[in-house]
Parts: structure tokens; sequence; C-alpha cells
């Protein structure tokens, strides 16, 4: 199992999320409002803050359908312009259920 963990536009998450959706088995995601900065910062005017608005989306995955996600991620995802995000892929070691107490290798 994979985690895909994408930063992007704020204003192309609709987009972003439906395209996901249209994917045959696609597992589901979870979304946070995030701030940061890498090479592009925020306009430095009186009161500078360097830190810029994105959407974070994680999404666990099974292997076969990585490929899929992250193409979809990085077409629905690009507009061609300065600090369109990124997407980062790790893999996942070990999982727990909660509710039963049970843990599981990956």
């Amino acid at each position: 199992m994979k985690e895909i963990r994408a930063y992007i536009q704020p204003f192309v998450l609709g987009r972003v999320v439906q395209a996901l959706m249209e994917i045959p088995g696609f597992p589901g995601m979870s979304v946070w409002d995030c701030e940061g900065f890498g090479h592009q910062r925020g306009d430095s005017g009186q009161d500078f803050n360097p830190f810029v608005a994105k959407k974070r989306l994680e999404i666990l995955a099974e292997e076969e359908l990585v490929d899929v996600i992250i193409a979809t991620l990085m077409k629905y995802a690009h507009t061609g312009r300065p600090g369109d995000g990124r997407v980062y892929l790790f893999d996942v070691l070990e999982e727990g259920e909660i509710r039963t107490g049970q843990r599981a290798k990956r």
C-alpha cells in the first residue's frame, strides 16, 4: 500500500476531486487546508507573510492504482503557473484499525 500526498492550489480542488472519483476503485481521500512556501513565496509587502494557501490531499491506495491516481493529480491540478503544487509517494508499512485494535503489516 502507498500513501499519495499532494499539495495543490485551492481553486483546482473541485476538478481534481471529480476526476479522482471517476477512477474505478478509487479508495477515497482526506483533504486539509494548509499554508506553506517553497520556491514561490508570498508577496513581500508591508505585512510580509511568505505562506501561500494550499490544499493537502492524502490518498491511501493499493499499488495497482498508484500510477493512475498520480497521473490524474498531475493532469487536473496543472495550470501551468508557478505554485501548481507537488505530489509525493510514500510506502505504508503498517496499518491499525482503532475500533478492533488489529494491526497489519502492508
